[in-house]
């Protein structure tokens, strides 16, 4: 969707969001309607609708102001998510006042219907309840809570995921071989280093053998990375450190000025892969070797289902033998659907990204959950299909929404054992 399109979703959605304000403040009214000090009413009633209407406000002048921007900046993305955090909390509050209102109509056309109205002029339909309001308020809490908590600890909250994996044709020298992972860095949207720093330190500590970035380092331009270079170019491995393009990198998402200013961020941005001391593979492949052996380590441009697809796997497998064990890189989840999975030649261990978990999701033992699911068939984890295995990065950084709840930013460390056969 071109910047054009998003502004008109933004409007209506903002137009939907005030009328929404309308319906909250008549729960507001009921709620406050006996409190003895009229001050503290007119601060809660008075004090919502400036705020929550307030922000709806900045939130239309920093997409407005968006629209002629290279692309979404922090302070486009903090609009955004005040905005969406206000809009679900009244979401949630509407419905619990609306099943209060809908059970007061229907007690009321019982009143018609049974002749029960009272001689005495009260309205057949009985009024609102303030506990209803009551309710609606301590419900609605929990959304409102939840998504402060998302912008303000959770975006920075690192995990480290570790996974272990067997093959039975691992080279012995690689038994044991340990790589960390990163993927959707999103430099462009970071506002705060030190916290981001700290994910930084966590992904150093793991002293893996390898070191990989699945795609995504910046949200368009290739200039988001540059004060972060030095911060990023820390993550050190003995056997190095590979990178792949993903589709934000392209800079297809934002207007330029000129087609070849465009391709000249792209170059910029290859650049920058050199000075953070990343190997960028473009359709092509590097062998590992280690005491006599080797594997195969492939990176592909960006190949995804409904997103930019430059990615050739036939091209980067060239040269490639047929029984090398091999690990690809490629950011979107999707081309191991496609692609990967049926290809005539074994892919033993895919790493991606992409998808960011959305952002937002529940993950707990047993049980996982996500809006992304309805999206992504492979969304975050480990995915093994006889024994062609696919690892989807929950990605380090964020878009749009500057927050993370219950899906955090992650690390990836992955181990290849060498799988023994007893008798």
């Amino acid at each position: 969707m071109h910047n054009g399109g998003f502004i008109r979703v933004f409007l209506i959605a903002s137009a939907i969001s005030l009328l929404m304000d309308w319906y909250v403040y008549s729960g507001l009214r009921t709620l406050t309607a006996d409190w003895p000090s009229s001050l503290w009413r007119n601060i809660v009633l008075w004090g919502y609708l400036l705020i929550s209407v307030g922000v709806t406000v900045l939130f239309i002048s920093g997409f407005g102001a968006f629209s002629t921007a290279k692309g979404m900046r922090p302070f486009h993305e903090w609009m955004l998510s005040l905005f969406l955090t206000f809009l679900v909390t009244k979401v949630v509050f509407i419905l619990i006042l609306f099943l209060g209102d809908l059970a007061r109509f229907f007690t009321g056309i019982f009143n018609l219907l049974s002749n029960n109205a009272k001689a005495n002029g009260k309205s057949v339909f009985p009024g609102r309840r303030k506990f209803i309001s009551e309710i609606a308020v301590l419900v609605a809490a929990v959304p409102f809570t939840s998504f402060f908590y998302a912008m303000f600890k959770g975006k920075y909250d690192y995990k480290v995921h570790r996974t272990t994996l067997y093959f039975d044709d691992l080279p012995d020298a690689f038994d044991g071989f340990t790589i960390t992972q990163l993927s959707d860095i999103h430099s462009g949207s970071f506002d705060n280093a030190e916290a981001m720093q700290r994910g930084i330190d966590l992904a150093k500590a793991q002293k893996s053998d390898l070191f990989v970035f699945t795609g995504d380092l910046v949200n368009n331009a290739a200039s988001e990375i540059e004060p972060y270079i030095d911060r990023f170019g820390q993550i050190k491995a003995p056997f190095g450190q590979f990178s792949i393009l993903g589709n934000h990198d392209y800079g297809d998402y934002i207007q330029w000025d000129t087609p070849q200013d465009k391709v000249a961020n792209l170059e910029k941005l290859k650049q920058h892969h050199k000075e953070l001391g990343y190997r960028l593979l473009l359709d092509e492949n590097i062998t590992l070797e280690k005491g006599g052996q080797k594997i195969s380590l492939i990176g592909i441009q960006n190949w995804g289902r409904g997103f930019i697809q430059l990615g050739d796997l036939e091209k980067a497998m060239q040269g490639v033998p047929e029984d090398a064990f091999k690990i690809l890189l490629s950011h979107d989840p999707t081309h191991w659907e496609e692609q990967v999975r049926f290809h005539p030649t074994t892919i033993h261990l895919t790493l991606s990204g992409h998808t960011h978990g959305a952002q937002f999701g529940v993950e707990t033992a047993g049980f996982r959950w996500s809006p992304v699911q309805y999206r992504y068939l492979d969304w975050a984890g480990l995915i093994n299909q006889k024994n062609r295995y696919l690892y989807v990065n929950r990605g380090f950084g964020f878009l749009a929404f500057s927050g993370r709840l219950g899906i955090w930013p992650e690390i990836t460390v992955i181990e290849l054992k060498k799988k023994t056969h007893t008798a």
